[in-house]
């Protein structure tokens, strides 16, 4: 059984520049986002469920430490008690200090590397990057060694 996700726009943006946006649904269900995340994302994807966090206070405070999408994105991954596919570095700062379970982009692509769904995750990493997708050293470093 899959599991749920919510995802911000730099998953959804980083994995669509590399033709890959296909490995989301082959890993979660349902993928949820909230609509800011969808408008920074400028598509209708069919099996992607958006859905408005209700607790507006929450998003407000999220807003004055992350952006809005990515506030919307954690207002929503708690309402729904799912994890959070997140990579800007704030927002998971903030994410891992209210105990949510997250991954990433990169995450993703290992993960889909484990279950058989790619092949391998080297050349998708270095398409991403390619494509100006930021990666620290140290996370290369910790997927490539």
């Amino acid at each position: 059984m899959k599991e749920p996700v919510v995802v911000d726009s730099t998953c959804l943006i980083g994995l669509e520049r590399i033709s890959s946006l296909d490995i989301l649904p082959a890993l979660f269900s349902p993928i949820l986002a909230p609509p800011e995340v969808e408008h920074e994302f400028g598509a209708t994807l069919p099996w992607l469920q958006v859905e408005a966090p209700v607790n507006e206070d929450l998003v407000n405070a999220l807003k004055m430490l992350v952006d809005y999408g990515e506030a919307e994105a954690i207002a929503l991954a708690s309402e729904r008690k799912c994890k959070i596919v997140l990579d800007d570095r704030q927002a998971r700062v903030v994410a891992k200090q209210l105990g949510f379970t997250m991954i990433g982009t990169i995450g993703c692509l290992l993960k889909a590397e484990r279950a058989g769904i790619i092949a391998a995750t080297k050349p998708l990493i270095e398409k991403l990057e390619d494509e100006g997708f930021y990666l620290s050293e140290a996370l290369k470093e910790d997927v490539f060694v």
